[in-house]
């Protein structure tokens, strides 16, 4: 499947060994609710929910979505609701007008245009580094530093 142009996605399919080795990874921690790989919207991704008990009662809801190509490029997408707000921020690495190949969309928002970095080029090394931030992430509410 070809992600559609102004998908801001990578022309390579989807690398499903990929999205079902993620996906057996997380569905065996308690952090998570659960994790399936989706064909929403025309979109093959891993959608990962995380147990409502790892947060603060002020987070209804938290999701994590990937979608990892054969190229090695991806989209990483963690997005909380609180109160019907959302806080949300994104890892990519893919071809794009709007940032160098591999960036970084900051929270609240995710907002586009993101900053520009680099990430390791294994999968099993982005995935660490990302449920690090996360991790991180949870820790801020926990100690209420954030809404």
């Amino acid at each position: 499947m070809v992600p559609p142009v102004d998908d801001g996605g990578s022309p390579a399919p989807i690398d499903r060994p990929i999205l079902e080795f993620l996906q057996a990874r997380l569905d065996a921690t308690q952090q998570v609710e659960r994790a399936a790989i989706t064909d929403d919207e025309g979109h093959l991704e891993l959608r990962v929910e995380i147990a409502p008990a790892y947060y603060p009662v002020t987070v209804e809801e938290g999701t994590l979505t990937v979608r990892w190509y054969a190229t090695d490029d991806f989209k990483i997408h963690y997005r909380e609701v609180h109160a019907g707000d959302t806080w949300e921020c994104r890892w990519d690495r893919h071809p794009n007008p709007h940032n160098a190949r591999e960036h970084y969309h900051p929270p609240p928002d995710a907002g586009t245009p993101g900053e520009d970095t680099s990430w390791p080029s294994d999968h099993r090394d982005v995935l660490s580094l990302v449920l690090d931030e996360i991790e991180e992430r949870i820790a801020t509410l926990w100690n209420g530093d954030d809404p």
